[in-house]
Order: structure tokens, then C-alpha cells, then sequence
């Protein structure tokens, strides 16, 4: 995992392309405090990733992958909450859901996967 990018990863390749689909679909949306939350957790995750791989080390690292993981959680909510209240259609939420429970799972193994290394 040495020299690894996360450009190279796959839960940050997934997790960028699922922040840009919540951006489309809201792009219109006139509700802005719910349209800045939920752009801006789904953001989160992808940054988060980027941030943590940036970082020096280990620890910061896994602190980091630690954070995106509480942002799919987030996000998670936000989009139970969207399709609740109508802004999000059952079926692309319901996408969105199982897509972002893939990436918090990516994330938890991810996590997994740089402790043992460092063992």
C-alpha cells in the first residue's frame, strides 16, 4: 500500500462519482439548506478519503478514512430524509443508499486492510 494514490482506489473512484450524481440531481433544487447539506456530506466522503492518504501517517490516516465513514453514515440519513420528504425518488435513492452502504463497507475493510499492514 506504499505509494498507493487514492486516485487508485476504488471506494474514492465510487464514492466521487456518487457525490457528483447527488450534485446533479440537486442542481435545480430551491431548497438550499437541504441542498448544501446533503452536496455537502457527499462531498465529504471523497475529500476525506483524498485527505487521509495525503497525511503522514498511519494514524492520521486511519483517523481520516475513520471520518468518511461518519460521513456516509450522514449522508445516508440525509437521503432517507430526501426521499421522505419527496426531493429524492424512491428508486435513485434507494441506488444511492445501497451505494453508499458498498462505500462505507469499502471503507470499514479499507481501515482493516492499512492496520494490518502496519502490524
Amino acid at each position: 500500500m506504499v505509494g498507493m494514490r487514492f486516485e487508485d482506489l476504488e471506494v474514492w473512484k465510487r464514492s466521487a462519482r456518487l457525490s457528483a450524481n447527488i450534485y446533479k440531481q440537486f442542481k435545480e433544487l430551491k431548497d438550499y439548506g437541504f441542498k448544501d447539506q446533503i452536496t455537502r456530506s457527499g462531498l465529504s466522503v471523497p475529500s476525506t478519503i483524498a485527505e487521509g492518504f495525503e497525511r503522514e501517517s498511519l494514524k492520521e490516516c486511519l483517523t481520516f478514512l475513520s471520518y468518511a465513514k461518519g460521513s456516509c453514515g450522514e449522508l445516508r440519513t440525509q437521503i432517507y430524509i430526501g426521499i421522505d420528504i419527496g426531493y429524492i425518488n424512491t428508486e435513485v435513492g434507494n441506488e444511492w443508499l445501497k451505494e453508499a452502504n458498498e462505500i462505507s463497507s469499502m471503507l470499514s475493510g479499507l481501515i482493516q486492510a492499512r492496520k494490518r499492514f502496519s502490524q
